[in-house]
């Protein structure tokens, strides 16, 4: 994909999602087995004020694949391997209590699969602190870090500059905030833009001011279901029947 097409990172024709996913599930399994648990790392997220998955009390993410066992296990297990690390965890193990099955109700034999997370909270925020870096990427989410969260690093980055373009000061902060106390400390302008990253959001950016008329009108239809055959003739797609032929089933 050429980076100054304008087309977003997933839009690329020769994207497969399937070849994609593994190397981004090496970029979870990295953070949450290692990265999380790593002094530099934990001090980073300090800064930017952003709690670690062991951190977030009562659901603690203390590891990638979890044992097959109850909650409670899983995290006083974590806790054993990591004392120091995750008191949040260790806190869990003591105070979750067991899962006990009515009598008489079979327990269903589950395979727990891995643990499932979100990484971008922690991109966005690293992207409007100015932060982003490749080494501090690197040790968030591991060598694979450019395969498995590159795109999505690219596409906040371009968020991030539409934010900033369509919002003031203010706003945009207020939408990089997160709830329990988890504020931005500050923002910071788009660190090291390349000329074609910006040629790219200036083609984009132009393409959603050109066809906006006609989205905030197709939206508008949509909230009334006047889409599909149903839509005004200058909303119709190419290839839309030009009369709406709409079949209606009479009681009894």
């Amino acid at each position: 994909m050429d980076p100054s097409s304008g087309a977003m990172p997933f839009e690329d024709p020769e994207f497969d999602v399937l070849e994609w996913y593994p190397h981004f599930q090496s970029c979870v399994r990295y953070f949450l087995d290692h990265a999380q648990y790593d002094g530099p790392i934990q001090a980073f997220a300090a800064f930017l004020n952003i709690k670690l998955p062991y951190q977030q009390v009562p659901n603690p993410v203390v590891s990638y694949k979890p044992a097959a066992s109850s909650p409670a296990t899983v995290a006083g297990a974590a806790a054993a391997r990591h004392p120091s690390a995750h008191p949040a965890a260790a806190a869990s193990a003591v105070h979750m209590p067991e899962y006990a099955p009515s009598p008489g109700i079979p327990t269903p034999m589950v395979s727990p699969g891995p643990n499932v997370i979100s990484v971008t909270p922690y991109l966005r925020r690293l992207v409007a602190m100015g932060l982003d870096s490749p080494g501090i990427l690197h040790g968030f989410f591991g060598n694979d870090w450019v395969a498995g969260i590159g795109r999505l690093h690219e596409a906040e980055r371009r968020n991030y500059l539409f934010a900033a373009k369509s919002r003031p000061w203010l706003s945009v902060k207020d939408s990089y905030d997160m709830g329990d106390g988890q504020y931005i400390p500050y923002l910071k302008p788009l660190q090291d833009p390349s000329e074609k990253e910006m040629r790219a959001a200036d083609v984009n950016w132009s393409e959603w001011l050109s066809v906006g008329d006609r989205q905030w009108k197709e939206w508008m239809a949509m909230e009334d279901w006047v889409i599909g055959p149903r839509a005004p003739r200058e909303l119709r797609r190419p290839g839309a029947h030009d009369v709406a032929h709409i079949k209606r089933e009479e009681d009894g």
